[in-house]
């Protein structure tokens, strides 16, 4: 997984797409990039670059405007203000199309980074945030709260939908990183359907090594927690192992790692096999090794349903801290040694 971490913004624009309109209303100029709008802009970039739903994609072989538009202005063929008006149109076509898309501002963002330049477009969804009011009544001042609903999406939340669009080159793995969250509606429809990645930006998602890791720790979990019950003595066997493979192996040989872990077992060799396939993962899972540095820094355990216990990874495999005791029945003593302080929480 590309983990950008050396951002520059160079220009922005924001366009504002009320769906009860009938014309989006598109800017005539580039915001005016002062201290505190260029540190807006640049947490939610960085915000989005870091968040986990953030997947790679390819512009699919049909036309596709936002494609175009986005090339252009990424081969400095066209400018950003001219290249923003279109995409802002063309998502303002799908919103006037499908009533479940509400209205928003979209930020179209030209930056650099250590991967070369990117177009950046961020669907800022209205938030509801409350601000004061002053009348004056009869000499008297009155001050009350009122609603302001169309309030943009501070730093610290987060965003639904949006894309960072690379130069397209011929034999690239992805061409796109794209955001794409979607909200379950009471009618079972989802928000929006996948409006944005089929009919917005005409992408497909590709697997990255990032979703391969994930979905593979996941899957190990799922089969341990089904398959090795009123057993924490082999659960803790397997996780433990899992954890060593994802830390020490650049690829994970998905046979040789259930061979290990089910050897005296061929039932459950064979049907840990089948569901890490069933997961979409091929016989052999490529490692993010920063995803997992990141993730299992700290370990979690839910004991017998009542007890949370968080540990550091280095605690946890210090055995003057911390040590798993097996009483050859499937049950475990879990030891927490030396204690000298401890608080409440």
């Amino acid at each position: 997984m590309e983990y950008i971490k050396d951002i520059t913004i160079i220009d922005a624009v924001l366009h504002i797409l009320d769906s009860n309109g009938i014309d989006p209303i598109l800017n005539e100029s580039y915001l005016e990039l002062d201290e505190d709008t260029y540190t807006f802009l640049f947490k939610h970039v960085e915000r989005c670059l870091k968040d986990e739903e953030l997947k790679y994609a390819l512009f699919n072989e049909e036309r596709s405007i936002v494609k175009e538009v986005s090339q252009e202005y990424l081969n400095g063929e066209n400018n950003l203000l001219e290249v923003s008006k279109e995409l802002a149109r063309q998502l303002f076509v799908q919103m006037k199309a499908n009533v479940n898309i509400p209205s928003c501002d979209i930020l179209v963002i030209g930056i650099t980074t250590e991967y070369g330049p990117m177009l950046c477009m961020l669907k800022m969804d209205y938030v509801k945030n409350f601000t004061h009011k002053i009348d004056f009544i009869e000499d008297r001042m009155n001050i009350n709260i009122v609603p302001h609903t169309a309030g943009l999406p501070s730093s610290s939340q987060r965003i639904q939908k949006g894309a960072f669009i690379k130069p397209v080159r011929e034999g690239q793995e992805f061409n796109l990183m794209v955001i794409d969250k979607q909200k379950k509606s009471k009618d079972n429809e989802e928000y929006g359907s996948n409006y944005f990645l089929n009919n917005y930006l005409g992408c497909s998602i590709v697997t990255n090594e990032r979703d391969m890791t994930k979905t593979f720790l996941k899957a190990a979990e799922t089969f341990t927690r089904n398959h090795i019950k009123e057993d924490a003595d082999k659960a803790e066997i397997i996780r433990t192992e899992v954890k060593r493979n994802l830390k020490e192996e650049e690829i994970i040989d998905v046979h040789e790692l259930s061979e290990n872990l089910f050897k005296e077992e061929p039932d459950k060799k064979a049907k840990f096999v089948e569901f890490v396939a069933a997961q979409g993962l091929e016989k052999e899972v490529k490692v993010d090794k920063e995803w997992v540095e990141k993730k299992l820094k700290r370990v979690r355990l839910k004991i017998d349903k009542d007890i949370d216990l968080y540990i550091d990874e280095e605690a946890y495999h210090d055995n003057s801290k911390f040590e798993i005791q097996r009483n050859g029945d499937g049950s475990i003593n879990i030891v927490i040694k030396h204690v000298m302080n401890y608080m409440e929480k």
